[in-house]
């Protein structure tokens, strides 16, 4: 079980920790008080719903078309390394924090529409979830549904802890600094998982 969370997890957690709309959204949500826990419940059930239609997606394509694995492999391999890259040059450009907006408080209905606006309307969103997570997933064949559960488990931390600590973490991210170090974790483990998934095919391919 572990052998499958964990990578699913941490793969999970490096998509959606960058920066983007939606996570300064819910951040500004947390850092104002603001219907923090309908946010932060919208962000990880679409999460949810996206991770588990790129798993199932994925486990039936792998079983049609065999050339389908090897052809993800190293395409994801490909975007783990280029979404690194461009994280790793976020890290080292500098950069303003990110503060709240000063506006006036939003309603439930408003707030939620803009959240899975945010989230639905992502095209990068899709290549993260359906694309990335599900063509990995299928490297771990039975292996898939814990796969899909770490990757969800991350997202559902992640927002939580985001909405919710977003008020502790205000003096922290309002330094670029925090920022870009950040950015910096993300490119390394974008870049481990590149490597392991490279090095999986090296041994499979070996007599």
């Amino acid at each position: 079980m572990t052998a499958a969370f964990l990578p699913g997890f941490f793969l999970g957690l490096s998509l959606i920790v960058a920066i983007g709309a939606q996570n300064a959204f819910v951040l500004r949500q947390g850092l104002r008080n603001e219907h923090v826990l309908a946010v932060c419940a919208t962000c990880a059930l679409s999460d949810a719903a996206l991770i588990l239609a790129g798993v199932n997606g994925f486990a039936k394509a792998g079983t049609m078309l065999p050339w389908l694995g090897p052809v993800l492999r190293y395409g994801g391999a490909a975007f783990l390394l280029a979404y690194g890259l461009r994280a790793a040059r976020s890290a080292l450009r500098p950069g303003g924090g990110l503060t709240p907006l000063d506006s006036a408080p939003q309603g439930l209905v408003p707030c939620l529409l803009t959240c899975l606006a945010l989230t639905w309307l992502n095209p990068h969103v899709y290549l993260d979830t359906v694309v990335l997570v599900g063509s990995i997933s299928a490297q771990f064949a039975e292996g898939r549904a814990v796969f899909a559960l770490g990757a969800i488990t991350a997202s559902v931390l992640f927002f939580f802890s985001l909405g919710f600590g977003a008020r502790l973490l205000r003096p922290l991210f309002a330094r670029p600094a925090a920022w870009r170090v950040m950015d910096g974790a993300i490119a390394l483990v974008m870049w481990i998982i590149a490597a392991g998934l490279l090095l999986s095919e090296t041994s499979a391919a070996a007599p």
